[in-house]
């Protein structure tokens, strides 16, 4: 089995798809803490396939390795080309540059999240979560990534891709604050919005692979029903573009990773 979003799949992969990127964008309805939500069956679904990988538990407290920025050294150095909408949907995946991925334009809207972080410090991760990292961008396209090979089981792996483009050093800011505020919200923080108050227990990093100019991976533990709803992101930048890539569990497996060759390929694209 992928790893990826494991969401459970009684419907076809596009409607999958169209739910799990309809997350990013208003994740705080998903992991708000809600008491009259029914809790999850977690592992004790027998008929849910087992999971072949999963990120590695890491410390909350980012590692020295981790928490420096990771770069590919063998990438030729980037254009620094600010990119319109038009220049980031040509510069997104397509079907076929990964075995097995079908990627499409997100469906379901594309109106960005509006929650707030209750800690300044935290800012950066509630609009990342929002789908609108900060400072905000000058162009923003959205692609969902669904592995039809898993098409007809009960779990499906699904990424959400947004790609954003950052001038005047828009870009390095969006992973220097990240990168602080992973370190400074290991502990959790709350976050308000349209949807109520949102409940994020955990902040830590997890392995990431090198990519781009600069890269950050790590999750965010978030809530439903009582259930603990891991929130997996690695953030790329190459030049003045960032790519986010976005996974997540909701039926109580192994926290998720985003397959290394989604973002390498992605990466790969960008000028």
């Amino acid at each position: 089995m992928s790893t990826g979003t494991r969401r459970t799949v009684r419907n076809t992969a596009r409607r999958v798809a169209a739910a799990a990127t309809a997350a990013v964008l208003g994740v705080g309805a998903l992991t708000a803490c809600q008491d009259d939500e029914p809790a999850r069956d977690g592992g004790k679904d027998g008929g849910r396939p087992a999971a072949s990988a999963s990120a590695p538990e890491g410390d909350a407290t980012p590692s020295p390795e981790s928490s420096a920025p990771a770069a590919a050294g063998d990438s030729p150095p980037s254009s620094g080309k600010v990119l319109t909408e038009d220049g980031l949907a040509k510069a997104a995946l397509t079907t076929g540059e990964v075995a097995g991925f079908e990627v499409t334009p997100m469906q379901g809207g594309e109106e960005p999240g509006t929650e707030k972080s209750d800690d300044p410090a935290c800012a950066p991760l509630a609009a990342v979560i929002n789908g609108a990292p900060r400072p905000a961008a000058s162009a923003t396209v959205y692609r969902t990534a669904v592995d039809t090979r898993e098409e007809g089981e009960e779990t499906q792996t699904v990424v959400t891709l947004i790609l954003t483009s950052h001038p005047d050093g828009g870009a390095e800011q969006v992973l220097s604050s990240v990168r602080t505020a992973v370190g400074a919200c290991a502990k959790g923080f709350t976050a308000r919005g349209g949807d109520g108050v949102s409940t994020y227990s955990e902040v830590k990093t997890v392995r990431g692979v090198a990519a781009g100019d600069d890269s950050v991976a790590y999750q965010v533990t978030g809530a439903l029903g009582g259930d603990k709803i891991p929130l997996v992101f690695h953030v790329v930048r190459r030049g003045a573009t960032v790519v986010t890539f976005y996974t997540a569990d909701f039926v109580g497996g192994p926290p998720p990773t985003v397959p290394d060759e989604l973002i390498r390929k992605q990466t790969a694209r960008l000028p």
